[in-house]
């Protein structure tokens, strides 16, 4: 499972590891689903890459519009029929 870190605004610099579960495109635009932990259950998060071309490195950004939440999370469960999002 790939290992991806964040340095997110706000933390002074303090990086954040995730372990990758998913990813898939729509409507043009990449997502993610994420976990903090490898193996087991863990808090997942689907985050939605928000850099514009050419930028070396992605940005990232948490997925909080409902509607968007919803339409993503039933992409990751019928490509992961084994993972339920709640």
């Amino acid at each position: 499972m790939e290992k991806i870190t964040f340095f997110p605004d706000g933390t002074d610099g303090e990086a954040v590891e995730f372990y990758v579960l998913e990813q898939t495109r729509l409507g043009g635009v990449n997502y993610i689903l994420v976990t903090d932990v490898e193996d087991g259950d863990g808090e997942a998060l689907i985050l939605k890459d928000t850099s514009q071309d050419g930028e070396e490195e992605g940005i990232y950004a948490i997925v909080e519009e409902e509607e968007e939440l919803q339409a993503v999370a039933q992409v990751f469960q019928s490509i992961m029929e084994d993972v339920t999002l709640e």
